[in-house]
């Protein structure tokens, strides 16, 4: 285990343990966190601990061409039963993915600090939202860390309020970073709900490959 200080670091993403835990300690500054995105590295831990950066393995991804689009899906999105809109307001995405209350969960990882610290990558233009609309309120969203085009969007979380508005999110983001000739959409860890999406889990060792490729 490694502990940060001031000094602006990471270890090797091969150095973590085998629950993906790479480092303890340090900030959530802006530089810092985009040395780790860039670096194959996310923070994730509760409010009122340690920050812990993580670098897991295997590593949960989306490859574009194997986005499943249930037929009941397409059917909500070719009515149009909602509104897509990209980074309009990132702040009450990432508000509302703090508040979600999510099944076996007690409580959030999304603290007010980290609201805090992405909202500045937001204005840097390195963190991004998805807002899905139904009548003009905010019923879905997600938000991530955005490597730019021709290289990696990093999911981080997603609400919905509604059947099937996060889902629009995701859909409609994989969509559109396929169109931009992004490699992937990194997910992080698995879940049922991603793999449902047509998400699947990869060793860390070809996500490290896909990310620091040119």
């Amino acid at each position: 285990m490694y502990y940060l200080f001031n000094d602006l670091f990471f270890p090797p993403v091969t150095e973590a343990d085998e629950e993906g835990i790479l480092a303890i300690g340090g900030d959530l500054s802006s530089e810092r966190l985009q040395l780790a995105y860039k670096s194959g590295i996310f923070p994730w831990f509760n409010e009122g601990e340690p920050i812990l950066w993580w670098a897991p393995d295997p590593r949960m991804v989306l490859f574009f061409d194997e986005l499943v689009i249930s037929k009941s899906m397409r059917k909500i999105l070719n009515q149009k039963m909602f509104k897509v809109t990209y980074n309009k307001n990132f702040r009450e995405v990432i508000s509302n993915c703090q508040q979600i209350k999510r099944d076996g969960q007690n409580g959030t990882w999304i603290s007010d600090e980290m609201i805090e610290a992405y909202c500045k990558l937001n204005e840097e233009g390195f963190a991004k939202s998805v807002e899905v609309w139904q009548d003009e309120v905010l019923v879905g969203g997600l938000y991530g860390i955005d490597l730019g085009k021709g290289n990696v969007f990093c999911g981080e979380s997603m609400f919905s309020k509604v059947s099937n508005a996060s889902k629009t999110a995701f859909i409609a983001l994989a969509l559109y970073l396929k169109k931009e000739n992004y490699k992937l959409l990194d997910c992080q860890v698995y879940n049922a709900h991603l793999e449902s999406l047509g998400c699947r889990e990869i060793d860390r060792e070809e996500f490290m490959s896909i990310l620091k490729s040119k």
